[in-house]
């Protein structure tokens, strides 16, 4: 679908605004954010259906006077410029004063004849996510710049009619967006319940055989290089550097990967090997620390400086630590000893892994406890996909709804006094 289904005429967007622009990241980077502050909003915290502040960054006073040319203000749209989230908009609220951002993140702060949450619903829509993904398709794949996000073409009704119809997309997408939360929180008890049953597992084993520290298992530790990658992923066998986002929750995601350039030379040293045991070493506490085993197409796939490699001795599977560095034991173990200047990112320390504390159990036991836990894991995954299914089904009507109302395919009058 494109934009030319507008009954309205359309304009580019520069020419309905007074700034477009982005942020950087402070000098010293994650190091610079504190705990509270001005709100500093990152890609993560842009989504359609609102901001979500459950991991914002914060920066100083002094920091957001330094960046006073990106400040956001109440009613500016937010749009995600770079990355996997691309494309992701909505509108900055009242209520939670001035903000600032990164680069990943687009100010488009609409002039007099534009509606803010008008014009963050029209970039939501089908043709303006279409608009986007083509500039992407025309080579650009870093992301877009000012001159392409000025150039995209907007639909625009009297200011009236702009406001009529953002009370209307309000109202209904707030249903749907209801909807989405409840399954949202199913997601959240199911990974509750597998944490659960892992956990009693581990119980069960420590108290059998008892625990000693992990480091009477390893012998060798190590931690990869992240040179400047391409920002898409390999095709094939190329040479590429693994993502964080490889690693989430026990499971390897081998395609997870950025593409080494053609004129660097691998270091071999870093190619990760079947079964390497790999933990994330920096993160947000959350994340930080989480494990997962190498498997599936892992040829010329490299360790960057972000993840280490744990080698083990024979006594100990890798499956079997990776199983037990799940459980909610070493979770809070790792959330409360890793380090950094703020809650956004922390860092995880070799010998903070060492200090893990395993059961010992005998080469029956591990696999008889890995079999149990990849039960409950996989019987997870099958009832959480089918929540994500409805999800994107939620996602999708979502963004149908708003196109047909931002492009006057559907009149929000007649369905308004339909509804009344």
């Amino acid at each position: 679908m494109t934009i030319a289904h507008s009954i309205w005429g359309t304009r580019r967007l520069k020419l309905l605004t007074t700034k477009i622009g982005s942020g950087k990241t402070p000098s010293g980077g994650a190091e610079t954010y504190q705990d509270s502050g001005v709100i500093f909003l990152r890609s993560q915290n842009i989504h359609f259906d609102g901001l979500r502040l459950n991991d914002v960054a914060y920066i100083d006073e002094d920091v957001h006077c330094e960046m006073r040319g990106t400040r956001v203000m109440p009613g500016d749209v937010l749009l995600n410029i770079t990355g996997a989230s691309l494309g992701r908009v909505t509108n900055f609220p009242e209520g939670l004063g001035e903000a600032n951002v990164n680069q990943h993140v687009c100010i488009i702060r609409p002039s007099e004849i534009v509606d803010s949450k008008f014009l963050s619903y029209a970039l939501a829509s089908h043709p303006s996510q279409g608009q986007i993904l083509s500039m992407q398709v025309g080579g650009n794949r870093d992301g877009l710049n000012f001159e392409q996000v000025g150039r995209l073409e907007i639909p625009v009704p009297e200011i009236e009619s702009q406001r009529r119809i953002a009370d209307f997309i309000d109202a209904e997408t707030a249903r749907i967006d209801k909807l989405a939360t409840l399954r949202r929180e199913a997601l959240a008890l199911l990974a509750e319940r597998e944490m659960a049953v892992r956990d009693s597992l581990v119980d069960g084993l420590a108290q059998k055989f008892g625990e000693v520290p992990l480091r009477r298992f390893i012998t060798r530790i190590d931690q990869g290089a992240s040179p400047q990658c391409e920002s898409y992923p390999r095709d094939g066998t190329e040479w590429a550097v693994l993502k964080l986002s490889s690693i989430k929750r026990g499971r390897f995601n081998a395609e997870e990967n950025k593409r080494l350039p053609s004129d660097m030379k691998p270091n071999s040293e870093h190619e990760i090997r079947q079964g390497d045991l790999l933990v994330t070493r920096a993160n947000t506490p959350q994340l930080v620390g989480d494990v997962a085993v190498a498997s599936g197409d892992i040829k010329g796939l490299l360790l960057p400086d972000l993840i280490y490699r744990i080698t083990l001795d024979s006594r100990l599977s890798s499956e079997y630590v990776a199983q037990i560095a799940l459980s909610g034991r070493i979770r809070t173990l790792i959330e409360s000893i890793a380090r950094g200047s703020s809650q956004s990112m922390v860092k995880l320390r070799g010998e903070d892994i060492r200090e893990w504390l395993i059961p010992v159990a005998d080469e029956e036991q591990q696999e008889s406890f890995i079999r149990e836990a990849k039960r409950c894991a996989s019987a997870t995954d099958r009832a959480a996909n089918a929540i994500r299914h409805q999800l994107d089904l939620l996602a999708e009507r979502r963004q149908t709804l708003i196109t047909a109302a931002v492009t006057g395919q559907l009149d929000v009058t007649t369905a308004l006094r339909a509804t009344a």
